[in-house]
């Protein structure tokens, strides 16, 4: 199979990474570019160990470093995400784009950056403190099962966030918001009186723009293609750990949020 046919699955999502990691397109599409014209002249090896998506990253990452692994400067036209991840020092931002956006295991990641797995968590726990830092928000837990909301209210207060309402149907959460508009939302699904945190969140999508976090022993009953299709899905019993990369992704990579009130 030729090095194009292996690697032309793969070139989209790299396209992708490129713009995330320097901040614009066409700067991201050269140093594409640039290492797939390296690999094909044999400058840059292509390890018949190695899967060609890891190999194809870690192409880029010898390019963009040997370049001075530059970034652009922010500018009018940056989203709001892009702007965020430019304020994260390079080499966790790094990390953290491999694995929160292209979803790189983390030996996939150290293999890429030509580092270890406990580098590569050291990364992500800098970029996860400095993304939780800039990020703190209001918080709206929907969850009927009181140890189960005081252990997310834990996590969510320990992540610097602040739990303004718990409630435990749908119409105490669309209450809540009436009342003050959260930039998050983590909700159950099945609450106390028998009404679904399902259509709480519906009712409060149609109002207020705000990412959310389904936390759920029955993730069956949230893939039926209708909105809100939840981008972010935790199984109970969950890990603290997936609950807190799960609130910093959510937070990070929605678009339209805006900055609560301290």
């Amino acid at each position: 199979m030729s090095l194009v046919a292996r690697l032309a699955p793969h070139l989209p999502f790299v396209r992708r990474y490129g713009r995330a990691l320097t901040g614009d397109q066409a700067t991201g599409d050269n140093y594409v570019r640039a290492a797939l014209e390296a690999m094909a002249a044999g400058e840059i090896e292509l390890p018949q160990a190695t899967s060609p998506r890891v190999a194809l990253y870690k192409a880029f990452h010898a390019i963009w470093t040997s370049s001075g692994a530059q970034l652009e400067d922010e500018g009018p036209n940056l989203t709001d995400p892009t702007r965020r991840l430019m304020r994260i020092a390079p080499r966790s931002r790094q990390a953290f784009l491999l694995t929160a956006l292209e979803g790189f295991t983390g030996p996939e990641t150290a293999d890429i950056l030509e580092t270890d797995l406990t580098e590569v968590n050291r990364l992500m726990a800098q970029a996860q403190a400095e993304i939780d830092a800039e990020l703190a928000t209001d918080v709206l837990i929907i969850e009927d099962e009181a140890v189960i909301s005081a252990d997310i209210e834990a996590l969510v207060t320990e992540l610097g966030h602040r739990v303004v309402a718990v409630a435990t149907t749908r119409d105490e959460a669309v209450s809540a918001v009436a009342d003050r508009r959260p930039g998050l939302i983590l909700a159950d699904i099945q609450l106390a009186d028998g009404s679904s945190g399902i259509d709480a969140a519906k009712d409060i999508l149609r109002v207020h723009d705000v990412p959310v976090i389904f936390i759920t022993a029955f993730p069956e009953r949230l893939l039926t293609g209708e909105r809100p299709e939840p981008t972010f899905l935790i199984t109970k019993p969950f890990l603290a750990d997936n609950v807190k990369a799960a609130i910093g992704q959510a937070l990070f990579f929605h678009p339209t949020r805006q900055a609560q009130p301290a």
